[in-house]
């Protein structure tokens, strides 16, 4: 009956980690550059079930599991659809591929999120986030706007070219990025990640196009996310009633002597 217990106990934490991933999904609907995430499962334990020196198949050596453990964090990448905001300062990318940014701090992170404005400091005006993280060039250097333009373009090839009227003063190369395995980032939260190990080489992402006076909206797909939420319902509910039943089994277990 123990066994039974931990099984149930186990189904039910763990589709509560799934409802509440769900939750932080739909919570993000609007968030710009946001990624959907799922939790995968897998046995949390096996014991050898009959003799150990036998093989293992159905009919010789069977293992037994001990209820379910989160196997893997799985992000998808998905792109979300364009939203036309007509800002010059807003950038969105179509295919694979990320700004890179540099955090107060020194951290490169990486982002989806085009949404950027101008920061005037001391030593020059810099293209800044909301978080005052800093947009890359593909030297990892500051974007800066040269004093004497008025203005800016964004080619598709991510050039961007700067303009005192008709007259182009200066231009860079925007820093757009992607990696070999795109779910090897570590996700930092507000729709940034970070280059981890796991995401193998960064190189240029020489595909993608920028798209200005555009962001890219979330991939949330409230539809599917529902049809989780119910399915995530059925299953705990399913190891809650597995839970009563063991524990009224064992009540009989124990009221036999008697």
């Amino acid at each position: 009956m123990y066994s039974a217990k931990s099984i149930a106990a186990t189904g039910l934490k763990n589709q509560q980690l799934r409802l509440d991933s769900i939750a932080h999904n739909v919570a993000n609907v609007n968030t710009v550059g946001f990624k959907t995430k799922r939790l995968d499962f897998k046995d949390a334990l096996y014991v050898t079930g009959l003799t150990p020196a036998k093989a293992r198949s159905p009919g010789e050596n069977q293992q037994k599991g001990h209820g379910v453990m989160v196997a893997h964090i799985v992000r998808n990448f998905r792109p979300g659809n364009l939203v036309s905001t007509g800002h010059p300062f807003d950038l969105s990318i179509e295919g694979e591929g990320f700004f890179s940014l540099r955090s107060p701090s020194g951290e490169i992170v990486y982002t989806r999120n085009g949404n950027k404005s101008l920061s005037v400091e001391e030593d020059g005006s810099y293209f800044v986030n909301s978080e005052g993280f800093y947009f890359l060039d593909r030297e990892g250097n500051r974007i800066a706007m040269p004093p004497e333009a008025t203005n800016f373009a964004v080619d598709i090839d991510g050039t961007i070219r700067f303009l005192n009227g008709p007259e182009e003063v200066g231009r860079t190369f925007l820093g757009v990025f992607t990696f070999q395995n795109l779910h090897g980032l570590a996700a930092l939260g507000d729709a940034n990640y970070m280059h981890d190990v796991a995401a193998g080489d960064r190189f240029l992402a020489t595909d993608a196009v920028v798209r200005q006076g555009f962001l890219e909206g979330s991939n949330v797909d409230l539809g599917e996310e529902m049809t989780r939420i119910i399915r995530t319902q059925r299953a705990y509910q399913l190891a809650s009633r597995a839970l009563t039943t063991a524990d009224e089994m064992e009540g009989v277990a124990n009221n036999m002597k008697r």
